[in-house]
């Protein structure tokens, strides 16, 4: 018996994917850049097993059992095994995986990006694979590439028709810009009602705004925001950050029907922030929304106590939610809000619960094997612990 037990990222990117030039190899039809973010707060979890003793393939998600023929889940494992060594033992062995998401899947946070990252990562060290896997990870899931890197991260679009150029390479690590923060504002945590691959193949056969976005407007910013990061320019981050998801929701109302992603709530917290930087005089806080509801604010760490006391204040926790289940990930300060900031802004709290629960996390590393026997999800049988 082999068994692996891996942990991967979440990432949320600050210039977007969206819309592929090739369905079945995953291929985008633009580069984008994102941070991987800590695996303490918000990771997949998944383990592999491989023994003579497993009858047939066998595969759980969050403890459900799945079919273990998904064209994607077959294309992953198919490529590693075609780089495999087929005299190692575990070659020609059954597999039982079990993969579990500490966060809502399916909800526009980065979920299959990190489910298939860490599928791939353990895949690869049960195979004893060496060298670029990001390449494989992306025929899961596209952003999946980018959750094979800890740090800042570039997906790059490639120009081979077999996808071989269309890999993920690490623009900086984890440690490069320390002082920045992310706080994930849930809006909610149900499966969004388009998904992000029919969402895509809709937009590119639909919208007459997309095919101008890859050609004449991310490939600039692209460059734009890896400088940006390489000098911890966070004024010139900010905006190319909100800027390029303002443009793909844009593009997403372009196509036909529209994909609608963000609610009320999503352009409240957009007005808020902007009116908050304007106070501030100049660009303090960022936004991006992936193809979900869910604001993903960017932030030096020095912003962080005045912002979520503003965010509190107009977005107020309902007094029956403990604070433990509302506020996850790391420690916020508990900062008392400053009435100035409520007067000057004209500041009106929205009613209780808009908010489902707020994460506080930072950059992190990519995925991880992990050494101790009690993480594996599965038991010496095959079949998952839970």
């Amino acid at each position: 018996m082999k068994i692996v037990t891996c942990v991967a990222p979440v990432n949320i990117a600050v210039i977007k994917y969206w819309g592929k030039r090739d369905e079945n190899l995953i291929l985008p039809i633009n580069d984008s850049i994102s941070a991987s973010l800590s695996t303490d707060i918000m990771c997949a979890k998944t383990t592999i097993m491989a023994s003579p003793l497993l009858k047939e393939n066998k595969f759980w998600l969050n403890g459900r059992e799945q079919t273990f023929d998904s064209p994607r889940l077959s294309n992953c494992i198919k490529a590693i095994r075609a780089r495999c060594d087929e005299t190692l033992p575990q070659f020609n062995w059954k597999i039982s995986i079990c993969s579990e998401n500490n966060f809502p899947t399916a909800a526009g946070l980065a979920s299959s990006a990190a489910g298939y990252a860490c599928l791939v990562h353990a895949l690869a060290h049960l195979y004893e694979i060496k060298g670029e896997i990001s390449d494989i990870a992306r025929q899961g899931s596209g952003s999946a590439c980018r959750s094979i890197y800890g740090g800042w991260v570039q997906w790059h679009k490639g120009d081979l028709p077999t996808g071989a150029d269309s890999i993920a390479t690490q623009i900086a690590p984890a440690d490069h810009w320390p002082e920045m923060r992310i706080i994930v504002l849930v809006v909610n945590d149900c499966r969004k009602k388009y998904s992000s691959t029919s969402g895509m193949k809709t937009t590119t056969e639909t919208s007459t705004l997309v095919k101008f976005r890859a050609e004449s407007v991310v490939n600039q910013r692209a460059k734009a925001m890896k400088k940006a990061i390489e000098d911890k320019d966070y004024e010139s981050f900010a905006e190319i950050t909100m800027k390029d998801s303002n443009q793909m929701h844009a593009i997403c109302l372009d196509t036909f029907p529209p994909c609608v992603y963000m609610n009320d709530t999503s352009h409240a917290i957009v007005n808020l922030v902007h009116s908050y930087n304007e106070y501030k005089k100049g660009q303090k806080v960022a936004y991006t929304f992936d193809a979900g509801p869910n604001a993903c604010i960017y932030l030096l760490q020095s912003e962080v106590e005045q912002f979520i006391s503003v965010v509190n204040h107009v977005f107020p926790k309902p007094a029956d939610i403990d604070a433990v289940e509302y506020y996850r990930g790391l420690t916020l300060p508990n900062k008392q809000l400053d009435k100035k900031i409520v007067d000057d802004l004209n500041l009106t709290p929205h009613d209780t619960g808009v908010l489902k629960y707020i994460i506080y996390t930072k950059v992190g590393d990519g995925p991880q094997v992990l050494g101790d026997p009690s993480e594996h999800l599965l038991q010496d049988n095959g079949l998952p612990k839970q």
